[in-house]
C-alpha cells in the first residue's frame, strides 16, 4: 500500500519536500478540502526564490502559517500548509524563502498556474476562472507566472531577426492600440507594447544591441511614416517593404470615396427631378412617362449605393447579379467605372513577378492616375509615388505582412474571449504566451514533441 507521504509528494507533483501531515475536512460552505501540510527538505529550506541559492536567514518563521491552492483531486480541494520564514539573498534581498511547489509571490501550486494559462490559452477567462474556482483577474496573474517560468528571458526572441513585420491594433473600440512586431521567419511575435507611433517603435530598437540590429535585412509594414522613419534611423541598411494588402485597401478607399460621390450626385438629381414632377395621388398610371422618369433616376442612384461590394470583389469572384451592376457602372457612369478599372490594374499589378516588368507597369499606373481627372485618385497617386520603391522591393523579394495579419486576428480573438483587458500586461503575455511556439506542459502528461 502507497504511504501518505508518497501520495501528498505526486499530488503536489514535488521531490525537494517533506510531508508532515495531511487532514481531510469540510468548510463552511460544505466544500471537501485536503489539508496537507508540508515544507521543504532541509537542503532547500532557505532557499532564494529566484537564484535558488542556499541563504542565511532573516528572520523567523511567521506567526500563521501561509497555505497555497493545489490542483483538485476528484473535485476535492487540495491545500498546502506551510509556516514561511524570510531569508536574505546577497544579490536579491529580502524574501520569503523558495518552496518547491510553488512560484514566487504565489498562492497556488505551480501546476495549478501551469494548467490556468493552458486552460486560458484556449477557452474564455469567465469559463476558466469558474473551473479554477479563482477570481476573473487572478488568471492573469497565473498566466504571467506561467510565462516566466517557461520563458525567463524573453529578450532572446530578440536575436537572430532577419525578416520583420510591424503593424499595430486596436484592443478597445479603436481608441487604444498596442504595436506588434512579428518575425517573418518562425511567425511569432518577438515584441509587443502598449500604443503606437514612433516613440513606440523606437523602444523597441533601442533595445536591441547592434548586432541585434545589423541582422535585420528586411522591414515590412503598411505605408505609415513613423515606420519608415525608424528604419531609416536605426536599420538603414534594411530593405523597407509596403504591404501589397495595404496598396490595395488604399486603392478600395479611392474607389469608395468615388463611389460616395457618385452616389451623392445620383441622388440629387432624383430629387431635383422629385421636386420637378410631384407625383399625383394614388398608384401611378404605366404610362406615366413623368414618374417613370424619377423612379428611374431612384434606380440609379440606388444601384450604385449598393454596389460596393461588387466593385470590392475581384471580376473572376463576382456573382451574376454582381456582374450585371459593375456592367451597368460601365455603360451609365465612366467615371466609377475608370475608378474601378484603376483598382483592379493597380491590385493585379502587384501579382507581377517581375520587377521590371512590375516597375513598367506601375510607372504606366501612376501616369494614368495622375492624369484621370479624379481627386481621389491623384491624392493616391502622390502616396503610390511616395512608396514606389518600398512596392517594388516588397515584389522584388516575395514579401507580405499576411503573417502579421494573421496575428493581429489572434489577438482580437484573444480580447475577445477574456471580454476586454484591465490590465495592460495580461493582454501582453496572453499575446506573447498564443502568439509564439510555446507549449505550456501540464502536469503528469509526456511532453510533445516540438
Amino acid at each position: 500500500m502507497v504511504s501518505v507521504n508518497t501520495l501528498c509528494k505526486n499530488i503536489l507533483n514535488v521531490k525537494n519536500a517533506v510531508i508532515e501531515d495531511c487532514n481531510f475536512f469540510s468548510d463552511t460552505d460544505g466544500v471537501k478540502h485536503i489539508r496537507i501540510r508540508a515544507r521543504p527538505n532541509k537542503w532547500h529550506e532557505n532557499d532564494c526564490p529566484f537564484c535558488h541559492k542556499p541563504c542565511p536567514v532573516y528572520d523567523r518563521h511567521s506567526s500563521v502559517p501561509r497555505t497555497w491552492r493545489g490542483l483538485d483531486a476528484g473535485g476535492i480541494l487540495v491545500d498546502v500548509e506551510y509556516q514561511t520564514h524570510r531569508i536574505i539573498c546577497p544579490e536579491h534581498g529580502v524574501y520569503v524563502a523558495d518552496v518547491p511547489w510553488a512560484y514566487p509571490g504565489s498562492g497556488f501550486t505551480k501546476d495549478f498556474d501551469l494548467t490556468a494559462a493552458w486552460l486560458a490559452t484556449y477557452l474564455p477567462r469567465s469559463v476558466v476562472s469558474e473551473y479554477m474556482r479563482i477570481d476573473w483577474e487572478t488568471v492573469g496573474r497565473c498566466v504571467n507566472r506561467a510565462l516566466n517560468d517557461i520563458e525567463p528571458e524573453r529578450s532572446r526572441r530578440l536575436d537572430g531577426l532577419v525578416n520583420i513585420g510591424i503593424d499595430e491594433t486596436s484592443y478597445k473600440k479603436g481608441h487604444k492600440y498596442i504595436t506588434v512586431i512579428v518575425n517573418h521567419d518562425t511567425n511569432t511575435v518577438v515584441w509587443a507594447a502598449q500604443g503606437h507611433g514612433k516613440s513606440v517603435l523606437t523602444q523597441f530598437y533601442r533595445q536591441l544591441t547592434p548586432q541585434q540590429l545589423s541582422s535585420i535585412r528586411v522591414v515590412t509594414g503598411d505605408g505609415a511614416k513613423w515606420i519608415t522613419e525608424c528604419v531609416n534611423e536605426f536599420t538603414p541598411d534594411c530593405e523597407r517593404c509596403v504591404d501589397p494588402f495595404h496598396v490595395v485597401e488604399w486603392a478600395m478607399e479611392a474607389l469608395d470615396e468615388v463611389r460616395r460621390e457618385v452616389w451623392r450626385e445620383a441622388y440629387n438629381k432624383a430629387v431635383q427631378l422629385a421636386k420637378a414632377h410631384p407625383g399625383k395621388k394614388g398608384r401611378p398610371k404605366a404610362d406615366d412617362a413623368e414618374s417613370a422618369i424619377v423612379r428611374a433616376a431612384r434606380a440609379k442612384a440606388e444601384e450604385i449605393k449598393n454596389s460596393a461590394y461588387a466593385l470590392g470583389k475581384a471580376p473572376e469572384h463576382l456573382t451574376e447579379n454582381q456582374q450585371t451592376k459593375v456592367a451597368m457602372i460601365a455603360e451609365n457612369n465612366n467615371r466609377l467605372y475608370r475608378a474601378y478599372r484603376m483598382k483592379e490594374t493597380l491590385r493585379l499589378l502587384l501579382k507581377i513577378k517581375d520587377v521590371d516588368e512590375a516597375a513598367s507597369e506601375l510607372k504606366r499606373w501612376l501616369w494614368w492616375a495622375s492624369h484621370s481627372r479624379i481627386d481621389a485618385f491623384k491624392k493616391l497617386y502622390l502616396k503610390i509615388k511616395r512608396h514606389r520603391d518600398h512596392i517594388l522591393n516588397t515584389i522584388r523579394l516575395g514579401m507580405s505582412n499576411a503573417r502579421i495579419e494573421a496575428t493581429n486576428n489572434k489577438i482580437k480573438l484573444i480580447v475577445r474571449k477574456a471580454y476586454g483587458f484591465r490590465n495592460i500586461q495580461n493582454m501582453l503575455d496572453m499575446v506573447y504566451l498564443v502568439c509564439s511556439d510555446l507549449r505550456v506542459p501540464l502536469p503528469n502528461r509526456k511532453p510533445k514533441a516540438a
